[in-house]
């Protein structure tokens, strides 16, 4: 059959077009996002009712981080940088961590910040991050208060009742309180490991004949008069054996004392605050320095023989002593000897262990 030339052309046209074409029905074609249109997407998904108010993000050739800021924003970065505790700056963007201990150091070291320049001689915060830091304490309140809601208490678990564990590291110092069968041994050691003060005394009605509830109480009472004042004390929990009841007396001897020391000690502070009179088992310290044996601890006398050699014959002993405390000590945990010192030993092994388990 005869078709005109141009109307075969025109059919053959238009059946190569149809193969292109979309089927009724389909999705449209997606058509290309403008330049535009990506630069309001991005600027709608930073911008929200939360959003910070504008601050500089970048510095020109030869401005300080001063010149980036009022007199009034500036004062108000020194002020919480120069005044808040390790575990106020821990709520601030970037802060968490060792970055809040070195500027809690550096104020302790060099005093307050002058300025804002000076913020980046901290170990660890360098520009980019002390521009984060300033942004963030200059946020709005609510923002604030959000982050310092969001950051969880972390408990130390060596120690009961649970203390977060940022309270517990801004205590400058600690008494280690430990009872034995007939004394009761005290050390205080600040958060350098420095000991202040280390002593025992023994109690007479202790493990003395007939049990007198006011004769226990009123040897301890002398006792705790004599403990030095501390941001925290921690008591020794002792161990219950329940295989061995010949143990029962003095366990129950020991849980006494330690109900008395809980209570006479907590006296010093008002009742309903946070717990200033905490328990350490004596397993955790031991674990600490290798001391268990299955289950049992052995005694530590000769590794507290060795940090009192130290503090005199090393440049940088594990623990300082007090100029001739070392000497007066050191024969009381010699190899064979009668009194070792025992009480004494554990306080001071606590008191060690209180800290270098914080660290951790």
């Amino acid at each position: 059959m005869w078709f005109p030339k141009h109307l075969l052309l025109a059919v053959l046209n238009k059946g190569r077009h149809a193969l292109l074409r979309r089927p009724p029905g389909s999705l449209p074609e997606p058509q290309p996002r403008s330049r535009r249109w990506r630069s309001h997407a991005a600027s709608a998904h930073l911008e929200g009712p939360g959003s910070w108010p504008p601050l500089p993000d970048c510095r020109g050739e030869g401005q300080t981080l001063d010149s980036l800021y009022t007199a009034q924003q500036r004062a108000e970065i020194l002020q919480l940088l120069n005044t808040a505790p390790e575990s106020e700056l821990a709520t601030v963007k970037l802060l968490r961590g060792r970055k809040s201990a070195n500027i809690v150091e550096y104020r302790r070291r060099n005093g307050p910040f002058p300025d804002l320049e000076s913020v980046v001689n901290v170990p660890r915060l360098k520009y980019k991050t002390a521009l984060v830091v300033f942004n963030f304490i200059l946020s709005p309140l609510e923002q604030r208060e959000r982050r310092r809601a969001q950051v969880r208490v972390q408990p130390a678990r060596f120690v009961k009742p649970d203390v977060d564990r940022g309270v517990l590291e801004e205590a400058n110092r600690i008494v280690s309180v430990v009872c034995g069968t007939n004394k009761i041994a005290w050390a205080q050691m600040d958060r350098s490991l420095r000991v202040q003060d280390w002593q025992q005394e023994e109690c007479s009605s202790f493990m003395n004949g007939t049990y007198m509830a006011s004769a226990y109480l009123e040897d301890i009472s002398a006792v705790v008069s004599r403990i030095p004042e501390a941001d925290f004390f921690v008591v020794e929990k002792p161990g219950i054996s329940l295989q061995n009841t010949a143990l029962f007396p003095v366990t129950l001897h020991l849980r006494t004392v330690e109900a008395m020391l809980f209570a006479l000690l907590g006296a010093r502070w008002p009742a309903g605050g946070p717990p200033r009179v905490l328990n350490m088992t004596r397993a955790a310290v031991g674990r600490h320095f290798g001391l268990l044996v299955g289950d049992a601890r052995t005694s530590g006398g000769q590794l507290v023989r060795q940090l009192l050699v130290d503090s005199v014959a090393r440049r940088d002993p594990r623990v300082t002593f007090p100029p001739g405390l070392a000497v007066r000590y050191r024969k009381l945990f010699q190899l064979g000897g009668r009194n070792r010192g025992e009480e004494l030993c554990d306080a001071l092994l606590q008191a060690l262990a209180f800290y270098e388990l914080l660290r951790n």
